[in-house]
């Protein structure tokens, strides 16, 4: 297949533009870690990429229409603040992004008012500028692979402008049960589904994602869509270079002053609430608790960086996790040892650093489509650390025979996991770190990118 005839859809662009102190723009690549993974694969191609304006910068720079830039062709959409706002922070990320991870407080959320209501009208103008941007660049034939649940009912807005078209859709998260997609209004439930069924194909990271998506399906239209599962691999060898850098020297020898000869757990997160950092400490607390042996011998590094902090719910879990933490190192801490040291700047090479060094590496999200900080882990580790790893994540599917699982609610068990990690002997130790190495480094991202294509029958 041409790269020209390949077109992305995305709420990110692969660039985003800042203005230096000359007020001159400057051009960077997008964030994110889907950005990160798929733009490489597709510069240089002449693929067309359809994102949002994220700024002022990114208005000002493509304010022309299509710019070139890494060899791609990049269509940068200007969203009205209120529309955006409606579709991507209220119903993507307050509405869909709670429903997939199953995070609602059901008892007291959601409370589905006209305000919701309105939002939806939003995410629906929000799917229709990106749907006209794609109808608008994609050459006749094209196929078009779009990425996360904001983009949801994108096929459907095409289907009579461009029946031409070619539509992946890969979800990035994990899929409601049914019985959790049932929070929603029945409207917008069809609406949902209806327009992930008009994609030729859709992919996800996990098995378990996909029945969930078909199970909807069935119950809802009585249809079974084409389907299609591609676990997202880390950017080990761009990880790798950065490990190697001045940077992760620097920030290794900063960690060896905090750590010195004790065990290491670590965990690196957004402060998300799917990613289950207050029973992380919890399940610590309570390890320190039994083990009086370990007290003073092991240090939890908590790199998590703060996310959404326009969301309520997201400025309330930041205080717990920040008091949790604090409530760790008040009860076990002495001057010469805090259990918990906990960082909310986002260091990327500090926590990179982090990973190379741990014994434990704590991962246990409620739900998660995928998460590749376990994976990330895997590849870089170089001290016979050992995973423990919820069985709710997407990566599970690939490294349960090479971690340690847990019910991501169970406090004694991640507690339990943790002894276990931190006292394996060394030669377990090194046969689980090489077996989840081995795992993580399996499939490569080109793989993740040729199963979308193949989905259609196409190869670039």
């Amino acid at each position: 297949m041409d790269g020209s005839h390949l077109v992305i859809a995305a709420n990110r662009g692969p660039v985003s533009y800042t203005r230096d102190d000359s007020g001159a723009l400057v051009t960077k690549r997008g964030g994110g870690g889907l950005v990160a993974s798929l733009a490489p694969l597709v510069e240089g191609t002449g693929a067309t990429w359809v994102g949002a304006a994220m700024g002022e910068a990114d208005r000002a720079a493509t304010a022309g229409g299509v710019v070139e830039t890494s060899g791609l062709r990049y269509r940068c959409l200007d969203i009205d603040a209120a529309t955006y706002r409606m579709g991507y922070d209220v119903i993507a990320n307050s509405a869909l992004w709670f429903v997939h991870h199953h995070l609602f407080d059901l008892p007291r959320r959601p409370a589905i008012d006209r305000h919701w209501h309105d939002a939806w009208d939003g995410f629906r103008a929000y799917n229709q500028m990106f749907g006209q941007a794609v109808a608008d660049e994609a050459p006749e034939g094209a196929l078009v692979l779009v990425q996360d649940y904001h983009l949801s009912l994108l096929a459907a807005e095409l289907a009579a402008q461009r029946p031409d078209l070619r539509l992946v859709h890969f979800h990035h998260t994990p899929f409601a049960e049914p019985a959790w997609l049932s929070v929603l209004p029945d409207e917008w439930v069809r609406q949902l589904l209806g327009g992930l069924a008009s994609f030729h194909a859709c992919g996800f990271h996990s098995a378990r994602w996909e029945r969930s998506f078909l199970a909807c399906c069935q119950e809802v239209l009585g249809v079974t869509p084409r389907t299609f599962v591609s676990g997202l691999p880390a950017a080990v060898d761009d990880l790798a270079q950065v490990a190697a850098s001045d940077a992760c020297a620097r920030e290794g020898r900063l960690i060896d002053e905090v750590v010195g000869d004790r065990k290491l757990i670590v965990r690196v997160d957004r402060m998300e609430l799917s990613k289950n950092i207050v029973r992380g400490f919890l399940a610590y607390e309570e390890l320190l608790a039994r083990r009086e042996d370990l007290r003073g011998q092991v240090v939890f590094l908590a790199y998590c960086y703060p996310s959404r902090e326009t969301l309520p719910e997201y400025v309330e879990y930041r205080a717990d996790v920040e008091t949790t933490a604090q409530q760790v190192n008040d009860r076990w801490g002495t001057r010469e040892w805090s259990p918990v040291v906990l960082n909310t700047d986002d260091n990327f090479a500090r926590s990179v650093t982090a990973l190379t060094r741990y014994d434990a590496l704590l991962v246990n999200p409620v739900r998660d489509g995928m998460n590749l900080v376990a994976k990330e882990g895997a590849a870089l580790n170089r001290n016979d650390g050992v995973v423990v790893l919820s069985r709710q994540a997407g990566a599970w599917d690939e490294l349960s025979e090479a971690s340690i699982g847990v019910n991501p609610f169970d406090v004694t068990e991640t507690a339990d996991a943790l002894d276990r990690a931190l006292a394996m002997p060394a030669e377990e130790r090194r046969r689980m770190s090489a077996a989840a190495r081995s795992a993580a480094t399996a499939r490569s991202l080109r793989d993740w990118l040729d199963d979308q294509l193949a989905a259609v029958g196409e190869t670039l």
